[in-house]
Protein backbone atom coordinates (compact mmCIF):
# COMPACT_ATOMS: atom_id res chain seq x y z
CA UNK A 1 0.00 0.00 0.00
CA UNK A 2 1.49 3.46 -1.10
CA UNK A 3 2.10 6.21 1.75
CA UNK A 4 0.50 8.87 2.15
CA UNK A 5 2.12 11.80 0.76
CA UNK A 6 3.06 15.21 1.97
CA UNK A 7 5.66 17.58 -0.24
CA UNK A 8 7.71 20.33 1.44
CA UNK A 9 10.28 23.28 -0.02
CA UNK A 10 11.89 25.83 0.88
CA UNK A 11 11.31 29.12 -0.30
CA UNK A 12 12.15 32.86 -0.76
CA UNK A 13 10.20 36.05 -2.10
CA UNK A 14 11.76 35.87 -5.51
CA UNK A 15 10.76 32.33 -5.78
CA UNK A 16 7.57 31.73 -3.90
CA UNK A 17 4.94 31.23 -6.84
CA UNK A 18 6.78 29.31 -8.35
CA UNK A 19 7.63 26.87 -5.32
CA UNK A 20 3.95 27.12 -4.56
CA UNK A 21 3.05 25.76 -8.20
CA UNK A 22 5.47 23.01 -7.75
CA UNK A 23 4.51 21.72 -3.97
CA UNK A 24 0.98 21.45 -4.84
CA UNK A 25 1.23 19.40 -7.99
CA UNK A 26 4.39 17.50 -5.91
CA UNK A 27 1.70 16.58 -3.21
CA UNK A 28 -0.70 15.92 -6.10
CA UNK A 29 -3.67 18.64 -5.86
CA UNK A 30 -5.30 18.15 -9.45
CA UNK A 31 -6.09 14.58 -8.46
CA UNK A 32 -8.44 15.40 -5.67
CA UNK A 33 -9.34 19.04 -6.42
CA UNK A 34 -11.99 18.55 -9.30
CA UNK A 35 -11.50 20.96 -11.91
CA UNK A 36 -16.04 20.97 -12.65
CA UNK A 37 -17.01 21.78 -9.15
CA UNK A 38 -16.45 24.96 -7.20
CA UNK A 39 -13.76 25.73 -4.64
CA UNK A 40 -13.46 27.45 -1.53
CA UNK A 41 -10.37 28.88 -0.75
CA UNK A 42 -10.47 28.35 2.95
CA UNK A 43 -8.63 31.72 4.58
CA UNK A 44 -7.23 31.40 7.91
CA UNK A 45 -7.39 34.80 10.26
CA UNK A 46 -6.44 33.97 13.22
CA UNK A 47 -6.23 37.82 14.34
CA UNK A 48 -7.55 40.46 12.62
CA UNK A 49 -4.91 42.76 13.35
CA UNK A 50 -1.26 41.30 11.49
CA UNK A 51 0.51 39.39 13.29
CA UNK A 52 3.64 36.63 11.55
CA UNK A 53 2.31 33.43 11.43
CA UNK A 54 -0.83 33.69 12.45
CA UNK A 55 -2.89 34.11 9.86
CA UNK A 56 -2.90 33.02 6.14
CA UNK A 57 -0.35 34.85 4.28
CA UNK A 58 -0.88 37.16 0.67
CA UNK A 59 1.52 34.94 -0.80
CA UNK A 60 0.23 32.15 0.30
CA UNK A 61 -2.93 32.90 -1.27
CA UNK A 62 -1.79 34.48 -4.27
CA UNK A 63 0.60 31.46 -4.87
CA UNK A 64 -1.88 28.71 -4.17
CA UNK A 65 -4.59 31.01 -7.14
CA UNK A 66 -1.71 31.74 -9.74
CA UNK A 67 -1.60 27.74 -9.21
CA UNK A 68 -4.97 26.99 -9.81
CA UNK A 69 -5.18 29.27 -12.85
CA UNK A 70 -2.07 28.16 -14.59
CA UNK A 71 -3.36 24.69 -14.23
CA UNK A 72 -6.43 24.98 -15.81
CA UNK A 73 -9.11 25.84 -13.20
CA UNK A 74 -11.62 28.25 -14.09
CA UNK A 75 -11.80 31.40 -12.04
CA UNK A 76 -15.74 31.66 -11.50
CA UNK A 77 -15.25 28.58 -10.08
CA UNK A 78 -12.98 29.80 -7.29
CA UNK A 79 -13.68 31.80 -4.16
CA UNK A 80 -12.32 32.93 -1.13
CA UNK A 81 -14.04 31.70 2.01
CA UNK A 82 -14.29 33.18 5.28
CA UNK A 83 -15.75 32.36 8.85
CA UNK A 84 -17.16 34.61 11.35
CA UNK A 85 -15.79 34.34 14.84
CA UNK A 86 -16.90 36.75 17.97
CA UNK A 87 -13.81 38.10 18.60
CA UNK A 88 -12.64 38.09 15.16
CA UNK A 89 -13.77 40.78 12.45
CA UNK A 90 -13.06 38.75 9.29
CA UNK A 91 -13.92 42.09 7.25
CA UNK A 92 -11.24 43.72 9.26
CA UNK A 93 -8.90 41.18 8.88
CA UNK A 94 -8.92 40.10 5.27
CA UNK A 95 -8.01 43.86 4.77
CA UNK A 96 -5.29 44.72 7.28
CA UNK A 97 -3.43 40.89 6.40
CA UNK A 98 -3.95 41.86 2.54
CA UNK A 99 -5.94 38.88 1.53
CA UNK A 100 -8.97 40.70 0.35
CA UNK A 101 -5.91 42.34 -1.94
CA UNK A 102 -5.19 39.03 -3.48
CA UNK A 103 -9.21 38.28 -4.14
CA UNK A 104 -9.47 41.44 -5.77
CA UNK A 105 -6.74 41.40 -7.82
CA UNK A 106 -7.19 37.58 -9.72
CA UNK A 107 -10.87 39.08 -9.55
CA UNK A 108 -12.60 36.39 -7.63
CA UNK A 109 -15.85 35.91 -5.22
CA UNK A 110 -15.26 36.13 -1.66
CA UNK A 111 -17.82 33.99 0.19
CA UNK A 112 -18.37 35.20 3.75
CA UNK A 113 -20.29 32.07 5.79
CA UNK A 114 -22.31 33.96 7.96
CA UNK A 115 -23.49 36.40 5.35
CA UNK A 116 -26.16 35.61 3.53
CA UNK A 117 -25.35 32.05 3.21
CA UNK A 118 -27.63 28.92 3.56
CA UNK A 119 -26.51 26.52 6.82
CA UNK A 120 -28.50 23.58 7.41
CA UNK A 121 -28.67 20.79 9.56
CA UNK A 122 -25.88 18.50 9.95
CA UNK A 123 -28.42 15.16 10.26
CA UNK A 124 -30.31 16.46 7.13
CA UNK A 125 -26.06 16.90 5.34
CA UNK A 126 -24.36 13.49 6.21
CA UNK A 127 -27.54 11.15 7.72
CA UNK A 128 -26.36 8.23 10.03
CA UNK A 129 -23.16 9.51 9.88
CA UNK A 130 -23.63 11.26 12.89
CA UNK A 131 -23.99 8.03 14.90
CA UNK A 132 -20.04 7.84 14.29
CA UNK A 133 -19.36 11.19 15.93
CA UNK A 134 -16.77 10.83 19.34
CA UNK A 135 -18.21 14.36 21.05
CA UNK A 136 -21.10 16.40 18.90
CA UNK A 137 -23.74 14.69 19.65
CA UNK A 138 -23.84 15.36 23.35
CA UNK A 139 -21.86 18.88 22.76
CA UNK A 140 -25.04 20.00 20.59
CA UNK A 141 -27.78 17.09 21.44
CA UNK A 142 -30.06 19.36 19.09
CA UNK A 143 -27.89 19.20 16.12
CA UNK A 144 -26.01 21.95 14.56
CA UNK A 145 -26.15 23.74 11.32
CA UNK A 146 -23.45 23.37 8.56
CA UNK A 147 -23.08 25.80 5.29
CA UNK A 148 -25.22 24.38 2.58
CA UNK A 149 -23.01 25.22 -0.42
CA UNK A 150 -19.71 23.23 1.36
CA UNK A 151 -22.02 19.92 -0.30
CA UNK A 152 -20.19 18.76 -3.56
CA UNK A 153 -17.80 21.49 -3.12
CA UNK A 154 -14.17 21.38 -2.67
CA UNK A 155 -11.84 23.00 -0.15
CA UNK A 156 -9.09 24.18 0.40
CA UNK A 157 -7.84 25.00 3.52
CA UNK A 158 -4.98 27.64 3.99
CA UNK A 159 -3.31 27.53 7.44
CA UNK A 160 0.16 28.21 8.73
CA UNK A 161 2.24 26.75 11.13
CA UNK A 162 1.73 27.74 14.53
CA UNK A 163 0.95 26.33 18.13
CA UNK A 164 -2.03 26.78 19.73
CA UNK A 165 -3.04 26.85 23.25
CA UNK A 166 -6.03 24.36 23.11
CA UNK A 167 -4.50 21.79 21.14
CA UNK A 168 -0.87 22.24 21.38
CA UNK A 169 -0.71 22.58 17.45
CA UNK A 170 -2.92 24.07 14.59
CA UNK A 171 -3.35 23.51 10.85
CA UNK A 172 -5.47 22.03 8.52
CA UNK A 173 -7.81 19.86 10.75
CA UNK A 174 -8.26 23.12 13.25
CA UNK A 175 -9.41 24.97 9.75
CA UNK A 176 -12.26 23.32 9.32
CA UNK A 177 -13.43 24.28 12.81
CA UNK A 178 -15.10 27.84 12.28
CA UNK A 179 -16.33 26.95 9.21
CA UNK A 180 -17.85 23.70 10.26
CA UNK A 181 -19.61 25.23 12.92
CA UNK A 182 -22.26 28.00 13.28
CA UNK A 183 -23.08 29.39 16.62
CA UNK A 184 -21.74 28.30 20.48
CA UNK A 185 -18.35 26.82 19.02
CA UNK A 186 -16.69 27.34 22.30
CA UNK A 187 -18.72 24.81 23.80
CA UNK A 188 -16.48 21.96 21.83
CA UNK A 189 -13.53 23.35 23.76
CA UNK A 190 -13.45 20.95 26.51
CA UNK A 191 -13.57 18.16 23.93
CA UNK A 192 -11.57 20.22 21.62
CA UNK A 193 -9.60 17.21 19.42
CA UNK A 194 -12.38 15.22 19.47
CA UNK A 195 -14.43 17.96 17.91
CA UNK A 196 -11.72 18.45 15.12
CA UNK A 197 -12.10 14.07 14.32
CA UNK A 198 -15.44 14.78 14.14
CA UNK A 199 -15.45 17.56 11.70
CA UNK A 200 -12.60 15.66 9.49
CA UNK A 201 -15.43 12.79 9.38
CA UNK A 202 -17.99 15.50 8.03
CA UNK A 203 -15.53 17.13 5.62
CA UNK A 204 -15.09 13.33 4.18
CA UNK A 205 -18.78 13.29 3.57
CA UNK A 206 -19.59 16.33 1.97
CA UNK A 207 -16.48 17.74 0.23
CA UNK A 208 -15.62 16.45 -3.40
CA UNK A 209 -12.26 17.13 -2.41
CA UNK A 210 -10.01 18.17 0.57
CA UNK A 211 -6.29 19.42 0.18
CA UNK A 212 -4.06 21.71 2.35
CA UNK A 213 -1.21 24.25 2.00
CA UNK A 214 0.15 25.10 5.07
CA UNK A 215 2.65 28.23 4.85
CA UNK A 216 5.52 28.42 6.97
CA UNK A 217 7.16 30.96 5.88
CA UNK A 218 6.44 32.44 9.27
CA UNK A 219 5.81 30.15 12.04
CA UNK A 220 4.61 31.14 15.72
CA UNK A 221 5.74 29.52 18.82
CA UNK A 222 4.25 29.83 22.17
CA UNK A 223 0.58 30.58 23.16
CA UNK A 224 -0.95 30.89 19.47
CA UNK A 225 -2.95 31.72 17.67
CA UNK A 226 -2.29 35.05 18.69
CA UNK A 227 -0.16 36.11 21.21
CA UNK A 228 3.14 33.95 19.98
CA UNK A 229 6.69 34.39 19.00
CA UNK A 230 7.30 34.34 15.62
CA UNK A 231 9.94 32.71 13.63
CA UNK A 232 11.08 33.01 10.08
CA UNK A 233 11.54 29.45 8.98
CA UNK A 234 10.99 29.76 4.76
CA UNK A 235 9.39 26.30 4.39
CA UNK A 236 5.60 25.43 2.78
CA UNK A 237 3.87 22.30 3.02
CA UNK A 238 0.95 20.40 1.01
CA UNK A 239 -1.07 17.39 1.28
CA UNK A 240 -4.60 16.00 0.66
CA UNK A 241 -4.59 14.14 4.08
CA UNK A 242 -5.03 16.60 6.71
CA UNK A 243 -3.88 14.81 9.39
CA UNK A 244 -0.25 13.64 7.74
CA UNK A 245 0.40 17.58 7.20
CA UNK A 246 -0.52 18.52 10.41
CA UNK A 247 1.87 15.39 11.74
CA UNK A 248 4.44 16.78 9.62
CA UNK A 249 4.60 20.58 10.54
CA UNK A 250 4.06 19.21 14.49
CA UNK A 251 7.31 17.37 13.71
CA UNK A 252 8.81 20.06 12.42
CA UNK A 253 7.93 22.24 15.45
CA UNK A 254 9.23 19.81 17.94
CA UNK A 255 6.64 17.96 18.70
CA UNK A 256 6.18 13.95 18.46
CA UNK A 257 2.19 14.20 16.44
CA UNK A 258 0.56 11.20 17.92
CA UNK A 259 1.87 11.41 21.75
CA UNK A 260 2.01 15.56 21.76
CA UNK A 261 -1.64 16.17 19.97
CA UNK A 262 -4.64 14.20 21.16
CA UNK A 263 -6.94 15.28 17.99
CA UNK A 264 -3.69 13.66 15.61
CA UNK A 265 -3.61 10.87 17.24
CA UNK A 266 -7.17 10.08 17.27
CA UNK A 267 -7.59 11.19 13.67
CA UNK A 268 -5.23 8.52 12.78
CA UNK A 269 -6.55 5.48 14.87
CA UNK A 270 -10.02 6.38 13.14
CA UNK A 271 -8.48 5.88 9.81
CA UNK A 272 -8.88 9.06 9.19
CA UNK A 273 -4.96 10.02 7.72
CA UNK A 274 -1.69 9.51 8.68
CA UNK A 275 -0.55 10.82 11.75
CA UNK A 276 2.58 8.49 12.16
CA UNK A 277 5.34 10.45 10.59
CA UNK A 278 7.24 6.82 9.40
CA UNK A 279 4.71 6.27 7.10
CA UNK A 280 4.69 9.55 5.57
CA UNK A 281 6.38 9.77 2.27
CA UNK A 282 7.83 13.40 2.25
CA UNK A 283 7.81 14.52 -1.33
CA UNK A 284 10.07 18.02 -2.71
CA UNK A 285 12.86 18.70 -0.40
CA UNK A 286 12.38 15.95 2.59
CA UNK A 287 15.72 16.64 4.62
CA UNK A 288 13.76 20.04 4.89
CA UNK A 289 10.94 18.39 6.88
CA UNK A 290 13.23 16.46 9.31
CA UNK A 291 14.84 19.74 10.96
CA UNK A 292 13.35 20.28 14.56
CA UNK A 293 13.05 23.82 15.54
CA UNK A 294 12.83 22.62 19.26
CA UNK A 295 9.84 25.02 20.48
CA UNK A 296 8.79 25.36 23.73
CA UNK A 297 5.17 25.31 22.98
CA UNK A 298 2.20 26.76 24.35
CA UNK A 299 2.02 25.51 27.63
CA UNK A 300 5.44 26.70 29.22
CA UNK A 301 4.96 31.03 28.80
CA UNK A 302 1.39 31.03 28.65
CA UNK A 303 -0.17 34.77 28.64
CA UNK A 304 -2.69 35.82 31.82
CA UNK A 305 -5.93 35.06 29.23
CA UNK A 306 -4.63 31.58 27.68
CA UNK A 307 -3.95 30.26 31.94
CA UNK A 308 -7.87 31.39 32.36
CA UNK A 309 -8.74 29.80 29.30
CA UNK A 310 -7.39 26.40 30.56
CA UNK A 311 -8.79 27.19 34.18
CA UNK A 312 -12.68 27.67 32.36
CA UNK A 313 -11.97 24.99 30.36
CA UNK A 314 -9.95 21.75 32.26
CA UNK A 315 -9.29 23.87 35.58
CA UNK A 316 -10.54 25.14 38.92
CA UNK A 317 -13.27 27.51 37.77
CA UNK A 318 -14.74 24.65 35.28
CA UNK A 319 -17.27 24.05 37.74
CA UNK A 320 -17.92 28.04 38.69
CA UNK A 321 -17.67 29.59 35.30
CA UNK A 322 -18.25 27.55 32.52
CA UNK A 323 -21.42 27.01 32.85
CA UNK A 324 -22.37 30.97 32.14
CA UNK A 325 -20.62 30.44 28.28
CA UNK A 326 -23.98 28.31 27.57
CA UNK A 327 -26.19 31.38 29.00
CA UNK A 328 -27.02 34.60 27.79
CA UNK A 329 -23.96 35.72 29.76
CA UNK A 330 -21.52 34.63 27.99
CA UNK A 331 -20.69 37.78 25.76
CA UNK A 332 -18.09 38.59 29.05
CA UNK A 333 -15.86 36.01 27.79
CA UNK A 334 -15.64 37.59 24.30
CA UNK A 335 -15.02 41.09 25.73
CA UNK A 336 -12.63 40.17 27.88
CA UNK A 337 -10.98 38.30 24.92
CA UNK A 338 -10.88 41.64 22.85
CA UNK A 339 -9.97 43.67 25.91
CA UNK A 340 -6.97 41.48 26.40
CA UNK A 341 -5.89 40.75 23.01
CA UNK A 342 -6.70 43.96 21.39
CA UNK A 343 -6.41 46.36 23.74
CA UNK A 344 -3.84 45.70 26.09
CA UNK A 345 -1.19 42.89 24.78
CA UNK A 346 -1.18 43.91 20.86
CA UNK A 347 -0.44 47.33 21.85
CA UNK A 348 1.98 46.80 24.29
CA UNK A 349 3.62 43.42 23.20
CA UNK A 350 3.50 43.14 19.32
CA UNK A 351 6.32 45.31 18.01
CA UNK A 352 8.64 43.50 20.40
CA UNK A 353 7.79 40.43 19.04
CA UNK A 354 7.50 41.06 15.83
CA UNK A 355 11.21 42.86 15.09
CA UNK A 356 12.87 39.87 13.84
CA UNK A 357 10.13 39.01 11.54
CA UNK A 358 9.92 42.59 10.22
CA UNK A 359 12.77 42.60 9.03
CA UNK A 360 12.96 39.50 7.11
CA UNK A 361 12.83 39.59 3.75
CA UNK A 362 8.86 38.02 4.43
CA UNK A 363 8.39 41.31 6.26
CA UNK A 364 9.34 43.46 3.92
CA UNK A 365 7.61 41.83 1.65
CA UNK A 366 4.21 42.10 3.62
CA UNK A 367 4.83 45.73 4.20
CA UNK A 368 5.24 46.52 0.27
CA UNK A 369 2.68 44.45 -0.94
CA UNK A 370 1.21 46.96 -2.69
CA UNK A 371 4.46 48.43 -4.29
CA UNK A 372 6.71 44.80 -4.97
CA UNK A 373 7.17 43.87 -8.22
CA UNK A 374 5.60 40.52 -9.51
CA UNK A 375 7.41 38.30 -11.40
CA UNK A 376 6.24 34.58 -13.14
CA UNK A 377 8.42 33.15 -10.13
CA UNK A 378 7.84 35.37 -7.40
CA UNK A 379 8.41 39.04 -5.84
CA UNK A 380 11.56 40.88 -6.47
CA UNK A 381 12.25 44.75 -5.36
CA UNK A 382 10.57 43.73 -2.00
CA UNK A 383 11.42 47.36 -0.56
CA UNK A 384 14.16 48.14 2.20
CA UNK A 385 14.85 46.75 5.93
CA UNK A 386 11.26 48.47 7.59
CA UNK A 387 12.83 50.40 11.11
CA UNK A 388 10.29 49.93 13.33
CA UNK A 389 6.45 48.65 13.03
CA UNK A 390 4.47 51.69 11.23
CA UNK A 391 1.23 51.61 13.04
CA UNK A 392 -1.85 54.16 14.00
CA UNK A 393 -2.34 52.43 17.86
CA UNK A 394 -5.02 55.02 18.56
CA UNK A 395 -6.89 53.89 14.96
CA UNK A 396 -6.22 50.15 15.83
CA UNK A 397 -7.56 51.13 19.66
CA UNK A 398 -10.90 52.21 18.15
CA UNK A 399 -11.30 49.60 15.57
CA UNK A 400 -11.03 47.38 18.48
CA UNK A 401 -13.63 49.41 19.74
CA UNK A 402 -16.05 48.30 16.98
CA UNK A 403 -15.12 44.57 17.60
CA UNK A 404 -16.35 45.32 21.46
CA UNK A 405 -19.47 46.02 20.35
CA UNK A 406 -19.50 43.56 17.91
CA UNK A 407 -19.13 40.89 20.90
CA UNK A 408 -22.19 41.85 22.50
CA UNK A 409 -25.30 43.06 19.11
CA UNK A 410 -23.66 39.85 17.03
CA UNK A 411 -22.89 37.32 19.88
CA UNK A 412 -25.17 34.04 19.25
CA UNK A 413 -26.55 34.23 22.65
CA UNK A 414 -27.71 37.62 22.05
CA UNK A 415 -28.92 36.63 18.59
CA UNK A 416 -30.76 34.06 19.63
CA UNK A 417 -32.80 36.09 22.50
CA UNK A 418 -33.44 38.80 19.98
CA UNK A 419 -34.64 35.87 17.35
CA UNK A 420 -37.27 34.97 20.30
CA UNK A 421 -38.25 38.11 20.92
CA UNK A 422 -39.00 38.96 17.15
CA UNK A 423 -41.04 35.73 16.53
CA UNK A 424 -43.00 36.33 19.61
CA UNK A 425 -44.12 39.90 18.61
CA UNK A 426 -45.45 38.26 15.34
Amino acid sequence: MSKTKVAILKTTPATVKRDYHELMNLAGYQDVIAKDADTGLKINISWHFFFPAASTTPWQLDGVINSMLADGYKKELIHGCHNRTVVIDAHLGERENKQLDVIEKHGLRNVHLYEGEEWINIKDAVGDLTKKFLCLNEVYPKGFMIPKRFIGENIIHLPTVKTHVFTTTTGAMKNAFGGLLNEHRHWTHPVIHETLVDLLMIQKKIHRGIFAVMDGTFAGDGPGPRCMLPHTKNVILASSDQVAIDATAARLMGFDPLKDCKFIRLAHEAGLGCGDVRDIELVGEPEAARENWHFVGPFKKMTFASRMQHAIYWGALKRPIEWSLKTWMAPWAYIASVVYHDAYWYPRFSKLKMQDCLASEWGRLFENWANVTQTENGYENIGPEIPGYMRNYSAMLKQSMKVLGTCVTEAPEIAARRRRKQTASK
